[in-house]
């Protein structure tokens, strides 16, 4: 089934991101970069999932409506950044990541999917996730957010950390957690706490100017990144009425209802695919 969802008054705003944290694991899992124990991929934990009756799937896929498929932007050439270049696109070029487009497929990668105000709990999805990824981890590898969408659920630490031997500035004002703006040396960490915030957060290093990412936190564990193909699937979903929102960075709010989002009905044991949610071309902001 294929549905559009555009961004307006009337009608608003799988590689499966298997569930996503962009750093974590979602619903039941996550993906995106998880560090669980010893940095054990999504995929894994997703496939060792437990599962639970009373509960179902939510799985759909973001995909691009236009007809030509955008290309991304060249923030800085190889060799030829503003700001030190002997690390900065020393070897291949930095592009932008605000609305990546798979080619083949149409996916488009990095968007938030998850569900507001769900009617329900999964403490033992919350339990498994916390357990196997206790940790988020977000890198500043050849001066990017590596991730560049990262989600998770309050009960996880997120570190930040840089794999570059240049330093780094870590800058985000959020609505409810305190501002940050730290630097971050050579081969540095650092740990913080985040309370569920209701949009993301975005992510800068002023030292270089074209580094940007966006954080999402939450207090229940139905959310996803979307995957280079526009996949996402949140497990664990309690059965019943929900509300689903595809948020995306040139667009905003992708699915009808906005911040409210869009309804969907979960099954018990089954799986409610909501099939392609299309992003029109005309409703980007294009940079």
């Amino acid at each position: 089934m294929s549905k559009v969802f555009a961004r307006g008054s009337a009608g608003a705003r799988r590689w499966v991101v298997v569930v996503a944290v962009a750093s974590a694991f979602l619903g039941f899992a996550g993906l995106a970069g998880t560090r669980a124990r010893a940095a054990l991929p999504v995929a894994s934990l997703a496939a060792s999932a437990p599962a639970q009756a009373n509960f179902g799937t939510i799985k759909g896929r973001l995909v691009w409506a236009g007809a030509d498929v955008p290309q991304p932007k060249v923030l800085a050439e190889v060799g030829k950044a503003s700001k030190d270049p002997q690390v900065c696109a020393r070897d291949r070029a930095i592009v932008s990541r605000d609305l990546v487009v798979d080619p083949k497929t149409r996916g488009i990668q990095n968007g938030f999917a998850y569900l507001v105000r769900p009617s329900g709990t999964n403490p033992v999805a919350v339990q498994y996730l916390v357990k196997q990824a206790a940790k988020v981890e977000i890198d500043q590898k050849n001066c990017e957010f590596i991730p560049y969408c990262t989600a998770m659920h309050q009960e996880q630490v997120l570190e930040f950390k840089s794999s570059d031997p240049v330093n780094h500035n870590i800058r985000y004002a959020a609505f409810t957690n305190a501002p940050l703006n730290q630097m971050l040396p050579p081969n540095g960490k650092l740990d913080q706490r985040l309370v569920a915030e209701r949009r993301p957060i975005p992510l800068a290093c002023d030292i270089h100017p074209w580094m940007k990412g966006y954080i999402m936190v939450f207090d229940h564990p139905f959310f996803a990144v979307t995957g280079p193909d526009g996949s996402f699937e949140i497990q664990g979903v309690p059965a019943g009425q929900q509300n689903l929102v595809v948020w995306q960075e040139s667009v905003g709010y992708v699915t009808a209802g906005l911040a409210r989002g869009t309804p969907v009905k979960v099954a018990a044991g089954g799986v409610t695919d909501v099939g392609d949610i299309k992003l029109v071309p005309k409703n980007t902001a294009l940079r």
